[in-house]
């Protein structure tokens, strides 16, 4: 028997011929007004559906018509997540419970809506009986996502009503993947750990009465032990990856398998799957891979010119992944800012002075203010590019030591929350099956018996 892994001379084969058959071109593209990423020739998003979730702001009108780029704004249900943030952070409480309610159910909790959540939160923060064992430890993985996404699968048939896609019911058991999500992505990581890389093995249950945020740290560190601080950054960094206007990848695909009809676990694996993908869940921890490179190249980090240097060798494709790419600069959509890398980058340096992480994070604000002018040069940009959100929550991560394999997962342990949301909506409101339409540029052809084929 052939290993899965092996590549034959004959697929090798194969595969180049179906390279070489590949008749399309880039050009084609606009020869017959296709968008290539649902994305126009300016960036703009191609609009296919209508959402009451979030929204992004990153250009608007002048007065005389003319739409220009603006500071970036991000709005969960209306209410700008900048003054989401203020809120639970001036009443020094956790927020990412707060949010998931907003995402949810489109309003504000009052203070005993919000306890009651979080008390059905925590009731729901529990895996069937020998779950973990028989689903997890019995199948280490090596890629957390992967795990995740195998865990959320199998969760489907300890549910007495899995197909029901009922609003009452998916909402149920939108709550209960919230809950256990932070469990499916630590035991993953813990189980990966023993197994491959030899390392002790524990498994901590959640304390009864924690947040989100808390509960994590708690299950994932050996001692159980955190700081308030260590773990109200972290609640902020979900907050802020809990959702992300409707748009992204991932909740397009939520929307998508949705309207298939199908039920909430497979829905939720097909995001994971999305997520798993480098250009998209995968971006912070190319920026502390790249950060790394960088200190190895320039010993000195307060060397203005040699830090230059390496940005410009990596456009140029000579540094790091060769792929002409500074990791973490730029968005699709915001051009001036991206707002929750501006709320990130004040706690990275609170994060980075209780650390003793202030030298790299100098490093970070060196290259986030060279960055932009060294792309505007060298891309001739048609907007401008600055820090995103995976540039601060790589550097965050690494403070929390969180394991780098983690990044992924706990962006989706966040994303749960507005892929509930988008789910719930597009049951209540879609009735149809997304089917888009594609183009065939293949001509016709006359069939030709076997034996008068070459």
């Amino acid at each position: 028997m052939k290993s899965y892994s092996e590549i034959t001379p004959y697929i090798k084969q194969m595969a180049e011929l179906s390279c070489q058959n590949n008749a399309i071109r880039p050009e084609m593209y606009n020869d017959h007004h296709v968008f290539r990423g649902l994305r126009d020739m300016e960036g703009n998003g191609v609009a296919t559906g209508l959402t009451e979730i979030s929204r992004i702001k990153a250009k608007e009108k002048t007065p005389d018509g003319t739409v220009v780029p603006c500071e970036g704004e991000l709005y969960y249900r209306g209410y700008n997540v900048r003054d989401l943030v203020n809120g639970f952070t001036t009443d020094h409480r956790f927020g990412y419970e707060e949010a998931v309610y907003l995402l949810l159910f489109s309003e504000l909790p009052s203070a005993s809506q919000l306890n009651l959540f979080c008390d059905t939160l925590n009731e729901y923060r529990s895996l069937p009986t020998s779950f973990v064992r028989d689903m997890i430890l019995k199948a280490p993985g090596r890629d957390m996502m992967n795990v995740l996404s195998r865990s959320v699968l199998a969760l489907y048939a300890y549910d007495d009503n899995p197909d029901d896609i009922s609003i009452p019911n998916v909402l149920r058991q939108c709550l209960q993947l919230i809950s256990v999500f932070p469990m499916l992505a630590v035991y993953g990581y813990q189980s990966f750990q023993h197994y491959h890389m030899g390392k002790s093995l524990f498994i901590h249950l959640p304390t009864p009465g924690k947040s989100t945020a808390e509960s994590l740290l708690g299950i994932l560190r050996e001692d159980g032990a955190y700081t308030e601080l260590e773990a109200k950054i972290l609640d902020l960094a979900l907050v802020l990856h809990a959702e992300h206007g409707g748009g992204n990848n991932s909740t397009f695909t939520t929307h998508v398998v949705t309207s298939s009809g199908t039920d909430t676990y497979s829905t939720i694996a097909a995001a994971l799957g999305s997520l798993k993908g480098p250009r998209h869940g995968g971006a912070n921890i190319k920026v502390v891979r790249m950060f790394e490179d960088l200190k190895e190249q320039v010993k000195n980090p307060y060397d203005t010119g040699a830090v230059r240097d390496y940005l410009v060798r990596l456009l140029n494709k000579e540094a790091f992944d060769q792929a002409g790419l500074i990791y973490g600069m730029g968005h699709a959509v915001y051009s001036k800012s991206d707002p929750r890398a501006d709320i990130l980058k004040s706690c990275a340096k609170d994060l980075a002075i209780a650390k003793g992480y202030e030298e790299e994070y100098a490093l970070y604000e060196t290259v986030a203010r060279l960055a932009p002018e060294i792309i505007a040069e060298k891309r001739k940009m048609y907007k401008g590019a600055s820090a995103n959100v995976d540039f601060y929550s790589g550097l965050i991560y690494k403070m929390l030591e969180l394991p780098c394999e983690l990044y992924t997962p706990i962006f989706a342990v966040s994303r749960i929350a507005g892929w509930s949301a988008h789910r719930i909506e597009e049951i209540q409101n879609a009735g149809k099956i997304i089917r888009p339409a594609y183009i065939s540029v293949k001509p016709e052809r006359s069939y030709l018996n076997l034996n008068e084929r070459a």
